[in-house]
């Protein structure tokens, strides 16, 4: 599984077998119950190991001085630093397949869904599976390239323009106008805009269009403003669309101890209610290959109220086009599970697309 995490510093000592089993187990714990781990715990429940109390706990205070647990002042038990999971993702975790129930749920509520309600569908499916907020951001069409455009002459006074995209996409606009061509200059004109055109992004052609078209002889430069001005009518369903991301399952952090108070659901509120932030989020963080999953951890998230939060984020591919799917939840969240979740997720909608 390709799978890319933030490294814990260099100048960190690594761990002994010891040490990372006791720390693995801690972390483990704390996932599943939310309570400090104390060394008494340990001994009884884990079945990674048979050490007594007293070994676990100076282990422990090993982990402590390291600064890969911490010591809750109400209580005798640990809890993992965010270098503490940091070292777990990156070292200790085990990321297997997701589930068969979980991919059956997946893939059976979004198959033979359109494009757009699959990833409507998807946030909600994330939300209900992670028990985390889910958010699936819309694919970024204007990073789609242009192919090619035609100019096909109707009659006398009707022109369509053909764009062709990458991944089979084709859109056409029908003009009426009083221009005066012939066959030799229509080909001209065409090849010239081609030359132009052709490998250029959308976002580059709704930036630079005029000044891409600059060259053009005073023969051609009727046809050439007739081209200019449909391209917005041509890309305009990939260029403004309103809708970004999808958002979902912000009720489930509601059943953590941890975020009990307003004060401490305070970051995610204001990122529900506020899109442009989701996207910056995503978007700082998605430096993402084909098929990885990265996880950011508590105070690696550049958003201070969210210093309490982990994310794990993936991308998925539609008709060329790249979006990102991201879970926001505690710290403590069950990282396999949501790494393979987000991992799959990709894997359906991009095979959906």
């Amino acid at each position: 599984m390709n799978t890319e995490y933030i490294h814990r510093n260099s100048n960190d000592r690594d761990l002994n077998e010891r040490e990372k089993s006791v720390l693995r187990s801690i972390v483990q714990s704390y996932i599943l119950t939310a309570s400090p781990v104390g060394s008494r715990f340990l001994s009884k429940t884990s079945e990674e190991f048979t050490l007594s109390p007293a070994t676990i706990r100076n282990v422990m205070a090993d982990l402590e001085d390291l600064n890969f647990i911490s010591h809750p002042h109400t209580s005798a038990g640990r809890v993992p630093t965010d270098k503490g999971y940091r070292c777990y993702v990156d070292t200790l975790m085990d990321v297997r397949e997701l589930s068969e129930k979980d991919r059956h749920v997946v893939k059976d509520q979004l198959q033979a869904l359109s494009q757009d309600q699959a990833l409507k569908d998807a946030s909600r499916i994330l939300g209900a599976l992670s028990h985390c907020l889910a958010i699936v951001e819309l694919p970024q069409m204007l990073d789609i390239n242009v192919k090619k455009a035609h100019l096909v002459p109707l009659s006398s006074n009707r022109l369509l323009i053909v764009m062709e995209l990458d991944s089979n996409i084709v859109r056409t606009v029908t003009l009426e106008t009083d221009i005066v061509y012939d066959s030799a200059l229509l080909d001209y004109t065409t090849h010239f805009i081609n030359s132009r055109i052709s490998g250029k992004s959308i976002r580059f052609l709704r930036d630079h269009i005029v000044e891409m078209m600059m060259d053009g002889t005073s023969g051609q430069h009727s046809l050439l403003r007739l081209f200019i001005d449909s391209v917005d009518t041509l890309l305009s369903p990939h260029v403004s669309s309103d809708e970004k991301v999808h958002i979902a399952g912000a009720r489930h952090l509601l059943e953590y101890p941890e975020f009990d108070s307003p004060n401490q659901l305070k970051g995610v509120i204001e990122l529900v209610e506020n899109e442009d932030v989701i996207i910056h989020l995503l978007d700082h963080h998605d430096d993402l290959q084909q098929q990885s999953v990265k996880i950011v951890i508590g105070n690696e998230l550049k958003e201070e109220k969210l210093h309490e939060y982990s994310l794990v984020m993936g991308s998925y591919t539609m008709k060329g086009a790249h979006g990102s799917i991201g879970l926001i939840g505690p710290k403590r969240m069950n990282y396999a599970k949501m790494v393979s979740l987000v991992q799959y997720m990709g894997q359906v909608l991009s095979q959906s697309g």
